[in-house]
């Protein structure tokens, strides 16, 4: 009986995912022909998908420590990543807009292909000439006060381990754009929808904003330092408040 609940629930949230985004998707793509300030309006219609896909799945979002996210600072945000539900917490999480750095093989996705290509700033890893575009668009970002999302992992966390090994990326951006760096930790996602299994169920997802890094006057040659600092605060957080 279990089985075929969930099986069922999996159809109403393909369903619900599938309507409203199909509803929402012009305030989604169409302020992207505007500029990079348009897509502020693109962000209040994603926030407001987020919203409306949350209450109609049953898949709950707590955040704490949002106070700790300042109007008008644009930040670099570093989240574990665990699974797709990780976005629409963090989209309602971050004030303003935001841009995620995105894998290519996301705009093979239907429908969520478009998105990515209004909303993020997309990178070919195999690729190092992509990869330095990539990270040059990210500054140009942060200089609109645009504030930029980064998973240190690269990927959805599937090890088994609390965190995955992180890359330089977005600590090495945050030093030489001198910006502050803010952890953000997703618990829970990863257990209601494992990475590539076919399997969902509704639940309770929690969000903890760290609080945010000073990069001021650090040099390049301290990102290691930057990256395990913010490692072990993300690591905290894990301890602090469970899997």
């Amino acid at each position: 009986m279990k089985k075929i609940l969930l099986k069922l629930y999996l159809i109403w949230v393909f369903l619900v995912f599938t309507v409203f985004m199909l509803l929402f998707l012009p305030g989604i793509l169409i302020p992207g022909l505007f500029g990079p300030r348009a897509v502020a309006v693109t962000y209040f219609f994603m926030k407001a998908w987020s919203w409306v896909f949350s209450k109609l799945t049953f898949i709950r979002y707590r955040t704490f420590g949002r106070e700790k996210i300042l109007p008008g600072v644009s930040y670099i945000y570093a989240s574990n990543h665990t699974s797709f539900l990780d976005l629409p917490g963090i989209a309602m999480t971050i004030r303003g807009q935001f841009r995620p750095l995105a894998k290519k093989e996301l705009l093979k996705l239907p429908v969520f292909g478009w998105i990515t290509r209004v909303t993020c700033v997309v990178v070919d890893r195999s690729s190092p000439q992509s990869r330095k575009r990539s990270i040059d668009q990210l500054i140009k970002i942060l200089k609109l006060g645009i504030s930029i999302l980064i998973f240190p992992e690269g990927t959805q966390n599937k090890s088994g381990e609390p965190l995955q090994p992180f890359h330089d990326g977005a600590f090495r951006i945050a030093i030489e754009t001198q910006q502050p760096i803010l952890p953000m930790v997703v618990l829970n996602a990863g257990k209601l929808m494992p990475p590539k299994r076919l399997f969902l169920q509704p639940g309770l997802i929690r969000i903890y904003v760290g609080e945010p890094i000073p990069t001021a006057g650090m040099t390049v040659n301290e990102v290691p330092e930057l990256k395990e600092k913010i490692r072990l605060l993300m690591l905290k957080i894990l301890e602090d408040h469970g899997r």
